[in-house]
């Protein structure tokens, strides 16, 4: 690949937790890849070595359908001027999303008139996670391992935003906007992508089924395939990317070490805004933060409350690891919208006055709107972490804050010693 040469791979992903995740996928298989936290300016392009692969995180899984148009078609402008091969809209490996709120029938209405392939495939499972589709019907891991159908697992039929309600992916899908999606169940899979040549170009979109990894290499091939008829739109958790990997057979250069390794030097800090049982088993189980409890209400409420977990978490920072954790108040739920951008502000506070090891944010809403808070325009890779949830590094034109690590995991990611272990890794 020569410095001219357009990125073979663009994702755009509907929050930062699941972008990062897509980084990882692509880093790890030899693509030159960075994820922008907004759209990128020339100077921030320019900045960027030659690119096999090019993210920008977004916050679309938490818009409303007239705000996404907006956004995705600016973001599709911008992928098929870079001249991208694929892209890919990242959504959540659960597909929580809503006709109102994170509509993925929304997001392909936007982006596909810039990507004129025929075949819109869209990716049902990711086994590496947790994430099966088996005829059509998604399911997904729990905490402890046990796989459910989605319409009833325990946090994900009761996400407090976009439960989901319905397995069938067509069906959900089709409440969105999103009709007549055909689908390629695990089954004729056993004849290799050959077999697949010659998908109904007639249907809006067709689901794949993910029943396991080596699912994902047959794929890979049909998209490898289908990419001659033009820029392809494809939608899913990040099985899209290792399916691209698995079926691209032609060579990438393996990424340059990262300029700045692992610092080592400071605390951790740790912001926990999700609500699930997962993550909150594991804030059960950390040892050794100050922990600061974060009064949703009165964070909304009262700026004397923001003020005093500022200078608490300072001064506890200046003495080891901490841990702030949002609590929801009794009674009606607060807006987690505006709880994660409040927690935003309050992080950004903090870290203006201290110089951090480490940032860990857990929850997707609420790592959108932290890591927007702060001065950064990019994230690399560094290293793995834990599926799902990668260590990267952080890139700014602030120098305190350029290679400052960064962890953002998702409600339902990590082992019970997630923030013991992994998170301090």
């Amino acid at each position: 690949m020569t410095a001219k040469r357009m990125p073979l791979y663009g994702w755009y992903g509907d929050d930062f937790t699941g972008s990062t995740d897509t980084l990882a996928t692509l880093a790890e298989r030899g693509f030159r890849a960075l994820l922008f936290l907004r759209q990128p300016n020339e100077a921030q392009l320019a900045a960027a070595v030659p690119l096999d692969a090019i993210g920008i995180a977004g916050a679309s899984r938490a818009m409303a359908p007239a705000a996404m148009a907006e956004e995705l078609t600016e973001i599709g402008r911008f992928f098929a001027g870079q001249g991208v091969e694929l892209m890919h809209y990242k959504c959540c490996s659960t597909f929580d999303s809503a006709p109102d709120i994170g509509s993925i029938g929304a997001a392909v209405a936007a982006l596909k008139p810039f990507f004129p392939n025929p075949l819109v495939p869209i990716l049902g499972g990711q086994p590496n996670l947790g994430r099966f589709c088996l005829f059509g019907n998604l399911f997904a891991a729990g905490g402890d391992g046990t796989v459910h159908r989605i319409d009833r697992h325990p946090t994900m039929s009761r996400h407090p935003v976009t439960p989901m309600a319905e397995a069938d992916l067509r069906r959900h899908l089709a409440a969105q906007g999103l009709t007549d999606v055909g689908l390629v169940d695990y089954r004729a899979y056993a004849g290799g992508s050959a077999a697949l040549a010659g998908l109904p170009s007639e249907k809006a979109a067709v689901l794949f089924d993910v029943a396991t990894e080596a699912d994902l290499a047959v794929i890979g091939g049909v998209l490898a395939s289908a990419l001659g008829n033009g820029p392809m739109l494809a939608v899913g958790a990040s099985s899209v990317a290792r399916a691209f990997a698995a079926g691209h057979d032609e060579a990438v250069i393996a990424p340059r070490a990262p300029e700045a390794q692992h610092r080592g030097t400071g605390p951790v800090l740790a912001l926990v805004g999700s609500l699930s049982p997962v993550t909150r088993a594991q804030v059960e189980a950390a040892r050794g933060y100050a922990m600061l409890p974060v009064d949703a209400g009165r964070l909304l409420a009262d700026a004397g409350h923001a003020a005093e977990l500022r200078a608490t978490a300072l001064s506890r920072l200046s003495q080891g690891d901490v841990m702030l954790v949002t609590e929801q108040p009794e009674g009606a739920p607060t807006s987690a919208g505006a709880v994660a951008e409040a927690t935003g502000a309050l992080l950004a506070s903090v870290i203006a006055e201290t110089d951090l090891g480490r940032l860990v944010v857990a929850g997707g809403d609420t790592s959108t709107m932290a890591i927007r808070s702060l001065p950064l325009w990019g994230l690399s890779y560094l290293g793995p972490c834990v599926p799902g949830a990668p260590l990267c590094r952080a890139h700014s034109d602030d120098a305190r804050l350029d290679g400052l690590e960064i962890v953002l995991k998702g409600g339902q990611m990590g082992p019970p010693g997630f923030f013991n272990d992994a998170a301090r890794a």
